[in-house]
């Protein structure tokens, strides 16, 4: 053997093993991203739309929407690279925890210089973190209400659900009196 090669002949035949995947079956992480940057983005501009202090600044909103898309985009792909640089699984909670100390430390330091970068990095791993620990627990309460097959109301609900006879009959007497108003209507001009 030239003195160059160093492996042996048996791990010469050896196929090697394909790698982990970074990116699993449910979406992608720019996907997750983009959709939680705009719904923030809405959120925001919701909120700017009901802020007392739109009469006075009238682009407040858009403002508004515009910081909220920034933070949750700043915060949601700092988490998702940690996600991948981890490869671990999208209910890790460590992962928000290091995403939230990340996109806290850029965002304080660009707002508040290195005090801020600190106070920030702590408040976006906590607020983060419990967001995340939140919208987990309340996943499978969630999926419960999405496969109900009907929604039944209470006995002393005004709304009632009709059956098919009873809606065929409500219908027949819809076109009885449409004809009338129609023409009382006609009657009074």
């Amino acid at each position: 053997m030239a003195s160059g090669d160093r492996k042996s002949p048996e791990q010469k035949n050896q196929p090697l093993s394909p790698p982990t995947p970074i990116v699993q079956e449910n979406g992608t992480p720019t996907k997750r991203v983009l959709i939680t940057s705009l719904l923030a983005g809405v959120i925001g501009g919701g909120a700017g739309l009901v802020s007392k202090h739109r009469i006075a600044h009238p682009n407040i909103p858009t403002v508004y929407a515009t910081n909220c898309a920034i933070v949750a985009g700043c915060y949601c792909g700092a988490r998702e690279s940690v996600r991948i640089t981890r490869r671990s699984e999208h209910d890790d909670l460590m992962n928000s925890a290091i995403g939230g100390l990340f996109s806290g430390a850029l965002l304080g330091r660009l707002q508040g210089g290195p005090q801020g970068a600190i106070r920030y990095s702590l408040v976006f791993a906590v607020v983060g973190t419990a967001f995340d620990y939140a919208s987990l627990k309340a996943k499978p309460m969630l999926e419960s209400y999405r496969n109900m097959e009907s929604f039944k109301l209470p006995e002393w609900s005004p709304i009632k659900v009709l059956d098919e006879e009873a809606l065929a009959k409500k219908k027949a007497q819809e076109e009885k009196i449409f004809p009338e108003r129609v023409l009382g209507k006609l009657n009074k001009e």
